[in-house]
């Protein structure tokens, strides 16, 4: 199961994955760890990637860039307005009144939504991983900006859908970062000690965000965050170039704006100088060649003149991050330390704003640039089931408060309620409770806050179906739960009714024995009428990014009167006292309740599922089409590959191995071949550049044959003679009976000589019958046969001459004495004692013997 993370950037992508024990960064067929945002529709394919860079400004009207920052946006928005003045392509409006892009494709116009363009980079980027790793690629966790709306977010699932990805959880950056950051930390304090606060910054090309987190050993808050979405690298970039093209104006009379290449050539430009003033303080020139009615421009500026141009955007990072340590509390002494990622954040004026407000230095202990996907990867491998990842909890926030609109009687105003904050933990659930006879609707929307750049503040709607009055015709009581879920995004998950019902005095009395048991859970909060909601109960929240909590709240169980239920003894008695009474009394009704899950109809911003298969059916057909083109282009490649790689052998390596005739024969070939592919053959099918290639191997194959043979049969022939020689002295040493080889059969030897005499009898037929042959003829004999014959040879004679000798046959035993004798160890003394000779009892004990004469019994010494 592979376990990947995308951090996906308006400019650039990257992608780490886990394995080896560790996070990996992977590169792309570039051998490149960036592989840029750019998708380009073509009048045969697709270019995705790196390789699109240079459609960007020869093919700038069917090129898409910066396609990010449209995502589940309405046309009319003034943001998307906005946008659209610095995009070279169309934006048009769908007939969902959102925002779609207008590209040629393969001679055809087609009008994409933003998700399908963020779902075509996905796919390159999941092909990208599966050409590293090796194996399919499903799960994965993508990176998005912490200010990213809900009906964004939903965009970035649908985009994952659509590229054939199980997106397990959307990510936001600043979180990744600081997730990054903190698991392979050893040093965190323990739980019950004080936090850590680290400061995350984050200005990649069109965005700052900001976040603190507070760290404790296998754990990670989010205290705050702030961000501004519309200042980021590309709007330094955009300053610059703005800057030149008035000074061009003034200086060479062009107006560079006028026209979409010139204007797109200054603004690369005016990245590049950007870069290079980060470096460097002198004046660094712009020079464009031809930029426009063949003119040449040139340009210089310094740093010092670009921060004084820029001090309003300086001004807008400085804010963001004041707001940071307003909405935390914290002062810059509680604050350990500041970690800066993205690319923007190496321009020396906003280091030195970073340290001005935190009143210390920053910290680069993350790779700026892959510190987000490394991020997403460490989530993905915490979501799945097959990797073990040290435990660490994640507790991340909400950015927008989120307000409940429901609507109450006709001459009243609709209910409203802010269920969830600004800033408030996530994932979280909380339960509602209402009281309604009919089915209603509940609107989620986003508070208006200066953070919240679009005009389009609608979350979804929620209908409750299915909703009746109770039996008696009152309100039936609803307790409906609302989500904000891992990816950030608000559902109402569930629904149910609380339904009064009418029961026997025989159902009652049980149902009274199992509320004694078990006092039956009401709702702790009173509702003032049916008009309104009670007060949401909150969940808690799960900590831990890879175990959302699921389950409902417990409200504290009690009476209707507010006394506990009777348990024990005492439900005893009363249960005793209410049957006596019974008995006296007549029968009566008595309530209980059943619950009914409700069925919840919700309108958000998702295509439906017919749009969605439509969608992911254009997906394929694309990524079919794209697949026939790069077979058909490789198959060409391979006949203009063969084409010149021939024509320049033939005179030179190859000369000597074909015939005059021949050689002017497959030049006019390969002359007419080339000519083909640049005229009639240049967009064939793949079949044909297939057939015309068999059609030169043909008269090109059999010289290359015979030049490889002229290399390689003598060689073969040289390791055929040495082992006939070898075979032939092994021979000779038995005949003159070498205690080697006596011990082979003689049928077995006879074999080898007759297998030796046959070899080597074909070895002189062959080499004589090549040496008759020249240089231009195909050979009577190749490598691969000779080869083959000195195999056989080997496996006739090889077994036999290297056939082991008998081992020697075993002396049969010694009697048991002899062997006693020969089995006693040296410097050992046998006692024989003499018959008449009384026996010593000391003498039975082994003793040393000092001298001959100093025994004091006969022994004979062996």
């Amino acid at each position: 199961m592979s376990v990947v993370g995308f951090d996906v950037g308006n400019q650039s992508c990257y992608i780490a994955v886990a394995r080896g024990g560790g996070i990996e960064t992977i590169a792309n067929e570039y051998s490149d760890r960036l592989t840029p945002s750019i998708v380009s529709f073509g009048d045969k394919q697709r270019i995705i990637g790196t390789a699109a860079k240079t459609q960007v400004i020869s093919n700038a009207k069917n090129t898409a860039t910066n396609f990010k920052k449209l995502l589940a946006q309405k046309f009319s928005d003034p943001f998307v307005q906005l946008e659209k003045k610095w995009l070279p392509y169309e934006l048009v409006e769908m007939t969902d009144k959102s925002v779609g892009i207008k590209m040629q494709y393969m001679g055809q116009p087609i009008e994409m939504r933003p998700e399908q363009v963020f779902a075509i980079l996905l796919t390159k980027l999941k092909h990208s991983t599966e050409a590293a790793l090796g194996t399919k690629v499903v799960d994965c966790v993508i990176s998005v900006p912490q200010y990213f709306t809900d009906a964004e977010r939903r965009a970035v699932l649908t985009a994952s859908s659509i590229a054939g990805l199980n997106c397990m959880k959307v990510m936001n950056d600043s979180t990744a970062v600081s997730l990054a950051y903190g698991i392979y930390k050893q040093d965190l304090p323990a739980p019950e000690e004080k936090p850590r606060n680290v400061v995350f910054v984050d200005m990649g090309n069109s965005s700052l965000q900001a976040s603190v987190c507070a760290f404790n050993k296998g754990k990670l808050k989010v205290l705050a965050t702030s961000s501004d979405s519309m200042l980021g690298g590309r709007d330094f970039d955009r300053l610059i170039a703005e800057h030149f093209a008035s000074e061009f104006k003034t200086k060479y009379k062009i107006d560079v704006k006028s026209k979409i290449r010139p204007w797109l050539r200054v603004q690369q430009e005016s990245e590049k100088l950007k870069k290079l003033m980060s470096a460097n303080s002198v004046k660094i020139p712009m020079n464009i060649e031809c930029l426009m009615n063949d003119i040449d421009v040139t340009g210089k500026l310094q740093r010092s003149e670009f921060e004084e141009m820029a001090s309003p955007l300086f001004d807008r990072v400085e804010i963001v991050l004041k707001k940071l340590l307003e909405q935390s509390k914290l002062k810059p002494d509680d604050i350990y330390s500041v970690e800066i990622v993205g690319g923007s954040t190496r321009v020396p004026a906003v280091k030195e704003i970073i340290q001005k407000v935190f009143k210390k230095d920053y910290s680069t202990t993350l790779n700026q640039d892959e510190a987000v996907a490394r991020g997403c990867a460490l989530q993905c491998a915490m979501l799945s089931p097959t990797f073990r990842v040290r435990e660490f909890s994640i507790t991340d926030l909400l950015p927008y408060s989120i307000n409940l609109q429901w609507p109450t009687d006709e001459e009243e105003e609709p209910g409203t309620a802010e269920i969830f904050p600004q800033n408030h933990a996530v994932p979280f659930s909380k339960m509602l409770t209402f009281y309604r006879r009919e089915a209603f609707e509940l609107q989620a929307t986003y508070s208006k806050t200066p953070n919240l750049i679009y005009s389009d503040l609608n979350i979804g709607t929620f209908k409750v179906l299915n909703v009746k009055p109770g039996f008696d015709g009152e309100s039936s009581k609803l307790k409906v739960k609302v989500r904000i879920d891992g990816h950030g995004i608000f559902t109402v998950s569930s629904a149910s009714m609380i339904e009064k019902i009418a029961a026997s005095e025989d159902a009652a009395d049980e149902a009274d024995k199992k509320d004694n048991e078990t006092p039956m859970e009401t709702d702790q909060e009173t509702v003032a009428n049916s008009d309104t909601p009670a007060e949401e109960t909150p969940e808690t929240p799960a900590t831990p990014a890879s175990q959302e909590d699921e389950s409902m709240s417990v409200d504290d169980s009690s009476q209707p009167n507010g006394e506990q239920a009777p348990s024990g003894d005492a439900a005893k008695d009363d249960s005793k006292k209410e049957e006596v009474k019974k008995d006296k009394e007549v029968k009566k009704k008595k309530k209980t309740t059943k619950q009914h899950e409700l069925p919840i109809e919700a309108l958000v911003h998702e295509p439906p599922s017919s749009k969605l298969t439509e969608f992911c059916e254009m997906e394929f057909k694309m990524q079919a089409n794209d697949k026939q083109e790069r077979d058909k282009s490789h198959a060409r490649n391979n006949v203009e590959e063969y084409v010149y790689e021939m024509r320049g052998k033939i005179c030179e390596q190859l000369e000597k191995f074909i015939k005059e005739e021949e050689r002017e024969k497959f030049a006019k070939l390969l002359d007419e071949t080339e000519n083909w592919l640049y005229e009639d053959g240049e967009d064939e099918e793949k079949n044909m550049y297939i057939k015309k290639l068999d059609e030169l191997k043909k008269h090109g194959d059999p010289v290359v044959m015979r030049y490889k043979e002229s290399l390689d049969r003598p060689e073969a022939f040289d390791a055929l003679g040495k082992a006939l020689v070898h075979y032939n002295k092994i021979l000779e040493s038995y005949k003159r009976g070498d205690e080697l080889y006596n011990h082979i059969d003689k049928a077995e030897m006879e074999k080898v000589e007759k297998k030796l005499a046959e070899k080597t009898k074909w070895r002189d037929e062959s080499w004589n019958k090549q040496n008759q042959l020249g240089l231009t003829d195909n050979p009577v004999v190749t490598a691969a046969q000779i080869n083959t014959e000195l195999g056989l040879l080997k496996a006739i004679c090889e077994p036999i001459v290297t056939k082991s000798k008998p081992k020697p046959k075993e002396e049969p035993p010694k009697d048991k004495e002899k062997e006693t004798k020969e089995g006693m160890p040296e410097n050992t003394t046998e006692v024989k004692m003499e018959e008449g000779t009384p026996v010593d009892p000391s003498a039975q004990q082994e003793t040393p013997a000092t001298n001959e004469g100093d025994s004091q019994i006969k022994m004979d010494l062996d």
